[in-house]
């Protein structure tokens, strides 16, 4: 018979047939909470397959937990996991959970324990609490008492963190946290976004519909919530604000550094679908006496997404938008066929009519399928470098508004 499992140390793990073949990775674990005393019942697993698809398996068909291997009979069933009334996410809800054991000590729930009985049914029956330390920056004592012994696990209203539960969620990216939030309840959504670094947060509200991300703003304090949008892509974040109240999004603009809230305003003013609307005003832009190596060296910072490192673009100073005057890009492939010493001047393209600020979603559209291009410049009238489209941001405008939403329902539902 297995031994005590706690739950943090096989979520995130793969799941696998019993040919050795990868199913998917195990995101929680499903039980079933019927009173305060008596311990849950584990029901099943959450996996998450192909597809970024979770799906329901029953902890029957789990031949091994073993060294936190996870086994399968090879027998998935593909359908959506749908969370039923009477069932509780181990993780997602229990962990952070404010609690007191019997002896009157008071902390949250960082880890859950599940054992097998002697009828090879699962169950929890342990419980890992940190005690709330009374000194600043002090982690308090941990402590692990029997399911029966702690109060506060089966109080819906309990309040609850999220920070244990975020640990578990360090290896997803910011779509798939995104796709994760809005499969909770809104209260659960607003802890975890609440607890959520502001790069982190900024990341994962640009991959939210704009219900949502207005929703998660509305609940952080006004100086964190301009602190955050001033992390997200300048042209999300303008979209972000062009759909607040006016009022409200004035007052985020005045608690955001000047510099910052000079982009942003410039962005609001662009009509909607066009080029200037849906451009980032933070490209790769080099002066026309920098190296190769330089410019490979600003292409590889990993925080620059894959459109934006495909071209650099060279201006005269000043460099930062909008530049001085603009002379033309450089296409990584060419970073990468010349020596490093050579000058980014001197393998410039220019043979472009490239769109203005003013220019449609349809001519923007048109200039990236013609010349095969990931990005494009914006240049004004006196050829200066107003800011850069990418890719992503056209098809952001040209599927159909609550395409996100529609293609998690898709997939629910495939």
């Amino acid at each position: 018979m297995p031994g005590r499992i706690f739950l943090s140390r096989i979520v995130g793990q793969p799941v696998f047939d019993p040919a050795g073949d990868r199913v998917g990775k195990l995101r929680d674990v499903v039980v079933t909470i019927r009173s305060t005393g008596s311990r849950p019942r584990v029901l099943g697993l959450v996996v998450e397959v192909l597809g970024r698809r979770r799906v329901f398996l029953p902890i029957t068909r789990v031949t091994s937990l073993d060294g936190g291997q996870i086994i399968t009979t090879g027998v998935v069933n593909m359908r959506r996991f749908e969370q039923r009334k009477h069932e509780t996410l181990a993780v997602h809800e229990l962990f952070d959970r404010q609690v007191t054991t019997r002896e009157g000590l008071a902390g949250e729930v960082f880890d859950l324990a599940m054992e097998m009985d002697a009828r090879r049914d699962w169950h929890l029956t342990h419980v890992a609490v940190q005690e709330s330390s009374k000194r600043f920056g002090r982690r308090g004592a941990t402590h692990t008492p029997e399911w029966s012994d702690v109060v506060g696990l089966a109080d819906e209203d309990s309040a609850q963190g999220a920070q244990h539960l975020l640990a578990t969620m360090d290896d997803l990216r910011a779509v798939d946290l995104a796709n994760a939030l809005l499969e909770l309840t809104p209260k659960r959504r607003l802890e975890i976004a609440a607890e959520l670094g502001d790069e982190r947060l900024a990341d994962v509200l640009e991959e939210l519909p704009a219900r949502a991300q207005v929703e998660i703003l509305g609940v952080l304090h006004p100086e964190r919530a301009s602190d955050v949008v001033s992390e997200m892509n300048d042209d999300d974040a303008a979209d972000l604000l062009g759909s607040l109240p006016p009022a409200t999004a004035e007052q985020m603009l005045q608690r955001m550094e000047p510099e910052d809230a000079e982009d942003m305003r410039r962005l609001l003013t662009y009509e909607e679908g066009t080029a200037g609307s849906m451009m980032t005003t933070d490209p790769v832009v080099l002066a026309p006496d920098a190296t190769i190596a330089e410019a490979l060296a600003r292409v590889r910072e990993p925080d620059l997404i894959p459109a934006l490192a495909s071209m650099v673009y060279v201006c005269r100073p000043p460099v930062e938008t909008p530049t001085g005057r603009f002379l033309g890009v450089v296409h990584l492939q060419a970073l990468l066929r010349h020596p490093p010493s050579t000058l980014v001047s001197a393998i410039v393209d220019d043979d472009i009519e490239w769109p203005r600020p003013e220019s449609s979603l349809a001519d923007v559209s048109g200039l990236l399928a013609a010349y095969n291009l990931v990005a494009l410049p914006v240049i004004d009238e006196s050829k200066h470098l107003m800011g850069a489209v990418t890719i992503d941001d056209v098809l952001d405008h040209l599927l159909p508004e609550g395409w996100r939403e529609s293609t998690r329902e898709s997939v629910r539902h495939g």
